[in-house]
This record gives C-alpha cells, sequence and structure tokens, in this order.
C-alpha cells in the first residue's frame, strides 16, 4: 500500500527540506508533514508541506503523529555537527533521546506501519583492522565509543528493538557514507575549507562519498516502494584524503599521531570546526561499504561516483580556489601554538 500520510523530521534542514518538496510534487501522498525545531529557512521551499513546530524529545510528537493518521515516518533529524546542536550534549539528547521518543510514538500509535530511518556508515567505526569493505552483516572492529558514530549505533539498537516489538511495521535503514553536495553542510566540508587541512602524518585513509542528490532518491524510493531492512548507499568507488584536499585547492599538514588530538582540540576551541576523537580515527583509517545490496536488492545505482560527487562540490562552492596566503599563516600559527602547548605540557609533566 504506497503511504497516504507521511511525516518527516529535521525538515528545516537542507535534506530533510528537499524530501519535503520531493514528496509534496508526488501526486498519490495526501499530506507530508515536516516536523522540526525551528522554521525552515525561507531558500528551503517545502511546497505543500505542512510545518509542525515541534520538538521530536517531547512525548507530544505522539500527538502529532495520532492526530494526523501517519502512516509512514521519516526520521532524518539525526545531526552530526555538535556546534551547530548547542554543543556536544544538546546534539545526544536529539540523537539518542529524540529518537527514543519518536519510536515510541511509533510503537503507541495504530496508523504507522512504515518506518525509514538515515542512519549512517559511521556505525562501523574506524579502525586499521577493519576490512577492504563493510558489508551490511559485519560487525565493527572497534565499536564507537563516543561522538556522532556513538549516537547512530544506540539509534539504530532503538530501532531493532521497534522491529521487534511492532513487526507489522516496515523498517528500513538506510547507512548512508559521507553525503556532500551543493547546498548541503557536513563535518567533511568544514574540514575541508580549512585554509590548511591537519592530517595524520602516515595515514592516507580512503573516503566514500554519496551525493545528495542520490541520497535523496534513495529516501524516496524507501518511502514509495516499501523497502525494508538494512542498506548501505554510497557511491562507487573513493578518493583518498590527499587527493580531496589537492582538488579542494588547499594545503595539507601532517601532524604526528601523537599531537594529532593536541591540534585537534585547538581547532575546535578556536570554532574552527567539532574536531573529536571519532573524526581522528576516521581522518587515519577511512571507510568504505559495500553496495552490492543497494543495488541488486534495492533497486538503485547511484548517478554519482564518489569522485563526481565530490568534483560536483568543488565546482558549486569554489573549494578549488586557491587559499589566500594569510589565512594560511593564521592557520599555521595555529598549528605551531599548539605544538608549543603540547611540548610544554610535556616538559612539565618530565
Amino acid at each position: 500500500m504506497p503511504p497516504a500520510v507521511v511525516l518527516v523530521t529535521g525538515v528545516s534542514r537542507h535534506l530533510g527540506g528537499r524530501l519535503a518538496a520531493l514528496l509534496a510534487d508526488d501526486p498519490s501522498i495526501e499530506r507530508i508533514i515536516g516536523v522540526d525545531t525551528v522554521p525552515p529557512p525561507r531558500e528551503l521551499p517545502l511546497g505543500r508541506t505542512e510545518f509542525v513546530r515541534a520538538d521530536i524529545r517531547n512525548p507530544l510528537i505522539a500527538k502529532v503523529i495520532a492526530t494526523a493518521a501517519v502512516d509512514t515516518v521519516v526520521h532524518l533529524n539525526i545531526t552530526a555537527l555538535p556546534r551547530a546542536a548547542g554543543g556536544r550534549a544538546s546534539m545526544k539528547e536529539m540523537n539518542v533521546i529524540g529518537t527514543m521518543q519518536l519510536l515510541a510514538a511509533c510503537q503507541k500509535s495504530a496508523s504507522v506501519r512504515q518506518l525509514v530511518v538515515k542512519s549512517s556508515a559511521a556505525v562501523y567505526g574506524s579502525s586499521s583492522r577493519d576490512p577492504a569493505l563493510f558489508t551490511e552483516e559485519m560487525e565493527p572492529k572497534s565499536l564507537p565509543r563516543s561522538g556522532y558514530a556513538k549516537d547512530a549505533v544506540d539509534v539504530e539498537g532503538y530501532v531493532r528493538g521497534l522491529a521487534r516489538r511492532r513487526p507489522d511495521v516496515s523498517v528500513g535503514v538506510l547507512r548512508f557514507t559521507e553525503v556532500i553536495g551543493p547546498g548541503s553542510d557536513s563535518l567533511l566540508l568544514r574540514y575541508l575549507r580549512l585554509p590548511v587541512v591537519p592530517t595524520v602524518l602516515g595515514f592516507d585513509p580512503r573516503v566514500q562519498l554519496l551525493h545528495a542528490d542520490d541520497a535523496l532518491e534513495v529516501l524516496r524510493l524507501a518511502i514509495k516502494s516499501d523497502r525494508s531492512g538494512i542498506v548501505n548507499v554510497g557511491g562507487a568507488g573513493v578518493l583518498l584524503l590527499s587527493q580531496m584536499v589537492r582538488r579542494a585547492g588547499r594545503i595539507a599538514v601532517p601532524v604526528p599521531a601523537p599531537l594529532a588530538e593536541v591540534v585537534g582540540g585547538a581547532i575546535r576551541r578556536a570554532g574552527l570546526l567539532d574536531f573529536s576523537r571519532e573524526q581522528l580515527g576516521y581522518l587515519e583509517f577511512g571507510r568504505v561499504v559495500d553496495t552490492t545490496r543497494l543495488r541488486t536488492e534495492f533497486g538503485y545505482t547511484p548517478r554519482y561516483d564518489t569522485v563526481a560527487a565530490f568534483d560536483d562540490v568543488v565546482t558549486s562552492r569554489g573549494l578549488g580556489r586557491r587559499v589566500q596566503p594569510a589565512a594560511v599563516r593564521r592557520a599555521e600559527g595555529a598549528i605551531l601554538d599548539a605544538f608549543r602547548a603540547a611540548a610544554a605540557a610535556g616538559a612539565r609533566r618530565g
């Protein structure tokens, strides 16, 4: 049975807003309800989507679902950007507590029969023992213990719990690789916008990307065709981090692994980027997933491979422009200050 009333969480963000607008163009869907804590920006038109200002952390989300007789819930309100969420504590609360409340509302609802969750390939972690490709059946070699990756692991655990308690509800979990696009925002793009890009000395990780247009189409197909189960979603091929830095017109500054966390802390305190231990592991070992199930069982082949997705963003955002020397000097100064602070701290301990 095709969806009639669809609720989309995180509708004021780029991906959620674009999905709501895409669904609004489908005459077979009677109502689209977009939920978020803040109104969508003016440059993100939602079409005939009905916007409801609500917090999924509040049990009142159950009333929204019941009143509208929602039959399909699309959960996109999971963020990897602590600063945008008001800090790491707020981010975790929104990701984990918000998901718990939303799933509790779905469990109690008599009308909900489909749930689609945007998850992340970050659940596989990043480790020196990782396989060349992660399939959907594989467990992480090193379980994420903090940050967004830990949130994603917790979210999937709660989703599996709902699937066990409500076997009549079709549950689809989409594990996206890094989503990038002309209007999207991500830690990776913020990292590559730094005047000089700190990398971990001796490591050149493989990175797999997913264009936002392909992410939208996969979400649409998951909603319309009622596909259930876990699916890895990513573009074909990989880029090495060193290749991405060069294509973005940036300058890489290799940092010895023992000092990488110190430099990351300096960048975080300077307000340039939310640099966590989770990102450091990714910058060392990267992550690539197997997308055979996406192509054969789900029935979709992304239009953009990893290289094409990245080049599209570089072109649209002007990332390939050469960095101004003054910006390089400022960034180098911040990194040198971090080195000096680390050396001074080591001398005091000695």
